[in-house]
Protein backbone atom coordinates (compact mmCIF):
# COMPACT_ATOMS: atom_id res chain seq x y z
CA UNK A 1 0.00 0.00 0.00
CA UNK A 2 2.43 2.72 -1.06
CA UNK A 3 -0.33 5.35 -1.03
CA UNK A 4 -0.88 5.28 2.47
CA UNK A 5 3.38 5.21 2.98
CA UNK A 6 2.64 8.88 1.04
CA UNK A 7 -0.02 9.70 3.38
CA UNK A 8 2.07 8.66 6.53
CA UNK A 9 5.28 10.41 5.30
CA UNK A 10 2.84 13.76 4.55
CA UNK A 11 0.87 13.44 7.91
CA UNK A 12 4.04 13.23 9.63
CA UNK A 13 6.23 16.08 8.30
CA UNK A 14 3.24 18.53 8.33
CA UNK A 15 3.27 17.46 12.08
CA UNK A 16 7.22 18.38 12.20
CA UNK A 17 5.84 21.99 10.07
CA UNK A 18 3.07 22.88 12.49
CA UNK A 19 5.88 22.70 15.42
CA UNK A 20 8.69 24.23 13.84
CA UNK A 21 7.40 27.72 13.85
CA UNK A 22 8.69 28.05 10.13
CA UNK A 23 6.39 29.03 7.37
CA UNK A 24 9.41 28.69 4.94
CA UNK A 25 8.87 24.99 6.00
CA UNK A 26 5.36 25.14 5.22
CA UNK A 27 5.84 26.25 1.69
CA UNK A 28 8.38 23.44 0.87
CA UNK A 29 5.73 21.05 2.81
CA UNK A 30 3.47 22.57 -0.27
CA UNK A 31 5.55 22.17 -3.11
CA UNK A 32 6.77 18.90 -2.19
CA UNK A 33 3.11 17.32 -2.37
CA UNK A 34 1.34 19.39 -3.98
CA UNK A 35 1.55 16.57 -6.93
CA UNK A 36 1.08 14.23 -5.39
CA UNK A 37 -1.67 11.53 -6.58
CA UNK A 38 -3.48 11.38 -4.01
CA UNK A 39 -6.72 13.45 -4.10
CA UNK A 40 -6.94 14.07 0.05
CA UNK A 41 -3.88 15.36 0.42
CA UNK A 42 -4.55 17.93 -2.93
CA UNK A 43 -8.00 19.04 -1.20
CA UNK A 44 -6.06 19.50 2.07
CA UNK A 45 -3.19 21.96 0.34
CA UNK A 46 -5.95 23.61 -1.55
CA UNK A 47 -7.62 24.42 1.65
CA UNK A 48 -4.23 25.81 3.32
CA UNK A 49 -4.03 27.78 -0.48
CA UNK A 50 -7.23 29.56 0.34
CA UNK A 51 -6.81 30.61 3.90
CA UNK A 52 -2.38 31.11 3.88
CA UNK A 53 -2.34 34.17 5.90
CA UNK A 54 -4.20 32.43 8.91
CA UNK A 55 -2.17 28.49 8.54
CA UNK A 56 1.06 31.14 8.32
CA UNK A 57 0.17 32.66 11.49
CA UNK A 58 -0.86 29.35 13.23
CA UNK A 59 2.53 28.14 12.70
CA UNK A 60 4.14 31.44 13.35
CA UNK A 61 2.60 32.80 16.77
CA UNK A 62 1.71 30.15 20.47
CA UNK A 63 -1.87 31.91 20.82
CA UNK A 64 -5.22 31.37 19.58
CA UNK A 65 -9.14 31.64 19.47
CA UNK A 66 -9.98 27.78 20.46
CA UNK A 67 -10.70 29.17 23.98
CA UNK A 68 -13.08 31.86 22.91
CA UNK A 69 -14.43 29.51 20.41
CA UNK A 70 -15.05 26.55 22.49
CA UNK A 71 -17.06 28.86 24.91
CA UNK A 72 -19.29 30.33 22.30
CA UNK A 73 -19.62 26.44 20.98
CA UNK A 74 -21.08 25.90 24.42
CA UNK A 75 -23.79 28.71 24.46
CA UNK A 76 -24.90 28.17 21.05
CA UNK A 77 -25.74 24.26 21.98
CA UNK A 78 -27.33 25.25 25.49
CA UNK A 79 -29.85 27.59 23.52
CA UNK A 80 -30.22 25.01 20.80
CA UNK A 81 -31.42 22.82 23.37
CA UNK A 82 -33.58 25.62 24.98
CA UNK A 83 -34.93 26.78 21.73
CA UNK A 84 -38.28 28.51 22.27
CA UNK A 85 -39.02 27.50 25.73
CA UNK A 86 -37.89 30.30 27.61
CA UNK A 87 -36.75 33.87 27.82
CA UNK A 88 -33.33 35.64 27.96
CA UNK A 89 -33.32 35.63 31.66
CA UNK A 90 -33.58 31.56 31.71
CA UNK A 91 -31.24 31.12 29.56
CA UNK A 92 -28.80 33.11 31.00
CA UNK A 93 -28.88 31.40 34.02
CA UNK A 94 -28.81 28.14 32.85
CA UNK A 95 -25.31 29.34 31.23
CA UNK A 96 -24.29 30.66 34.30
CA UNK A 97 -25.11 27.88 36.61
CA UNK A 98 -23.06 25.73 34.28
CA UNK A 99 -20.48 27.41 34.05
CA UNK A 100 -20.93 27.96 38.08
CA UNK A 101 -20.19 24.47 37.99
Amino acid sequence: YEYLKEIYEAVKEFKKVLFSKSTEKLHNWIKKYEKSSIQGIQSFIHGIKRDIVAVENAIKYEYSNGLAEGKINKIKLIKRMMYGRCKFETLKNKILLIEHN
